[in-house]
C-alpha cells in the first residue's frame, strides 16, 4: 500500500444500533491488522433507536480521529448522505457500504489489493460472479434483485455484473467528480454512480463477496423503492 494512503468509510445509519458496534469493531480490526490508515464517518439520519447514542460511545472508545459522527436531521435520502459525510472525509479513497452487515469487512483487505494492483479507480464487490454469492434472502427477494440487475444490464450496458451493488472503494477525487454530475438520491443512487464512472471513462475491476442479509432490524426496500429503481433505470438510459 501507498504510505500515504488513508481510506474513509462513508457509514449512512438509520436504526441500526445493534449492528453498529460490531460492524465497527470488525472494521477497526481489519484496519489495524493490515497496518491502514482510516476513518469512519457515521452519517445517522435522526435514527429513533438510538444509534447515535450508540455511536458517540463508540467514538469515545476508538477516539473521534477514527470514528467522526455527521448526523443529520432526519431521514434526506441515500445519496445526500453520501454526499454530506464526504466533505468530512479525510481519506485519499472512499469506501462506501452498508451498516447491516451486508457487507463484511473481510473483503476489504482482497479489494484494496486489486485496486493497488491496477491502480483501479473504483473497486465493486459483486454477488453475481465468481464465487459471489447472496445468503439469507428467499427466493422472491433473490428474483427481484437478480431481475433488477438484469433489467438494468439490459437497458444500460454498464459493463459490470452487479449494478445495483453498494460495497465499493473509489478513489476520493474520481467518487467527487461522479456524484457531482449525480442527480439521484433513494435507491438508485448507486446505480447512477457506477453508469456515469463509467461513462466518464473511470477504470472499474470487481471482487467477488457473500452478501449476507441483515443481521438485525427490518429492510428498508418496499414497493416504493422498486418502483423508484425502474424509472432511475429508464431515466439513466434517456439521459447517460
Amino acid at each position: 500500500m501507498s504510505p500515504n494512503a488513508k481510506y474513509s468509510v462513508l457509514l449512512p445509519t438509520y436504526n441500526e444500533r445493534n449492528n453498529l458496534p460490531v460492524l465497527v469493531w470488525l472494521l477497526h480490526r481489519t484496519f489495524t491488522e493490515n497496518n491502514l490508515d482510516w476513518e469512519i464517518i457515521i452519517i445517522d439520519d435522526a435514527s429513533p433507536d438510538g444509534t447515535l447514542q450508540i455511536a458517540e460511545q463508540l467514538q469515545d472508545l476508538y477516539t473521534p480521529q477514527r470514528i467522526v459522527l455527521k448526523p443529520r436531521a432526519g431521514k434526506l435520502g441515500l445519496g445526500t448522505a453520501y454526499v454530506h459525510g464526504l466533505r468530512y472525509a479525510t481519506g485519499n479513497f472512499i469506501i462506501i457500504m452498508d451498516a447491516d452487515f451486508s457487507h463484511h469487512p473481510k473483503f476489504l483487505p482482497r479489494m484494496i489489493e486489486t485496486q493497488k494492483e491496477g491502480d483501479y479507480d473504483i473497486i465493486t464487490g459483486t454477488r453475481y460472479a465468481s464465487s459471489g454469492g447472496v445468503y439469507g434472502w428467499d427466493l422472491k427477494r433473490k428474483m427481484i434483485s437478480r431481475g433488477a440487475n438484469l433489467f438494468a444490464d439490459t437497458v444500460l450496458r454498464p459493463g459490470v455484473s452487479d449494478l445495483t451493488g453498494s460495497f465499493r472503494l473509489y478513489k476520493r477525487e474520481v467518487l467527487e467528480n461522479v456524484i457531482a454530475s449525480t442527480k439521484s438520491k433513494g435507491y438508485t443512487f448507486q446505480m447512477e454512480l457506477m453508469v456515469r464512472a463509467k461513462g466518464m471513462g473511470y477504470s472499474v475491476a470487481e471482487v467477488p463477496i457473500s452478501f449476507v442479509d441483515r443481521v438485525y432490524g427490518e429492510s428498508k426496500l418496499g414497493n416504493d423503492e422498486i418502483i423508484e429503481y425502474a424509472k432511475g433505470v429508464m431515466t439513466l438510459w434517456l439521459n447517460v
